[in-house]
């Protein structure tokens, strides 16, 4: 029975060393001083029964008693000492962790800010590079606007001066072509007129030639000689038909202007 109650009594001892594996590692330390008090204690109680029985045997008993409780508080140490250095391990791993969390956290935050701003400012040089290029653009449809409005005004004008130009030329031309076609026909009037006036000329001193010889160039009446009986002195001595024309010619126009006043005359007055 003593023996039983001791065992008991190391049991609670030994549960009482694994309660303490969930504890703290400040307070591991405490406990197990707690812990070894009571089964000291436990262990001279056991030992003052056992001795009034069998000295023997609780010496014995006491003996095995004393080396389970010792094995057990060693154990129960060294499981404290390993979970006491798995503790401070885990949290020192955990405060490590930690800290690298933040470090990793802080340079996110700080990659991030960095790449936001570089966002930024890539966007805000994008945009400005747009709007230049849109003012570039602008400029250049403005400029090819103006230079397409000039061509067009240029082209305008120069069409403007070659159909005025077209048109001067074709009124000069008409202008030319009409003073051309009356100075044709004043030229063909005149030749006309002046053929007319041969025609005439022709027939006045051929009717003269027939009233005053009957043709002949060998007529003679008086001091008169030829076909236009002249004075023989008018022919300087030169009967020939070719002289009798020429003198008859000088005489008549020499006297009348032509031979159709001559004739006018000789009408008026039956000689010339």
């Amino acid at each position: 029975m003593t023996f039983k109650h001791n065992f008991k009594k190391v049991l609670s001892a030994t549960a009482f060393a694994a309660a303490l594996v969930v504890a703290p590692a400040a307070n591991v330390s405490a406990a197990t001083n707690d812990a070894s008090s009571t089964q000291q204690s436990a262990t001279a109680t056991s030992q003052d029964q056992q001795a009034s029985q069998d000295q023997a045997a609780s010496q014995s008993s006491a003996a095995n008693q004393s080396s389970s409780t010792s094995t057990s508080s060693a154990t129960s140490t060294s499981t404290v000492k390993k979970v006491a250095k798995k503790t401070k391990k885990t949290s020192k791993k955990k405060a490590v962790k930690k800290v690298a969390k933040k470090k990793a956290t802080k340079k996110a935050k700080k990659t991030s800010k960095k790449s936001t701003k570089k966002t930024t400012k890539a966007a805000t040089a994008a945009v400005t590079a747009s709007a230049d290029q849109s003012q570039a653009t602008d400029q250049q449809d403005d400029a090819a606007k103006k230079a397409a409005e000039a061509a067009a005004k240029k082209a305008a004008a120069a069409k403007k001066a070659a159909a005025k130009k077209a048109a001067a030329k074709k009124k000069a031309a008409a202008k030319k072509k009409a003073a051309a076609k009356k100075a044709a026909a004043k030229k063909k009037a005149a030749a006309k007129k002046k053929a007319a006036k041969k025609s005439a000329e022709k027939a006045a001193k051929y009717w003269i030639a027939m009233r005053e010889s009957g043709g002949y160039y060998t007529a003679r009446n008086g001091s008169c000689y030829g076909r236009y009986q002249l004075l023989i002195s008018y022919l300087g001595g030169d009967l020939s038909k070719k002289n009798q024309e020429r003198t008859a010619d000088r005489y008549v126009y020499g006297r009348y202007g032509s031979w159709v006043n001559a004739k006018r005359f000789w009408l008026a007055h039956n000689w010339y």
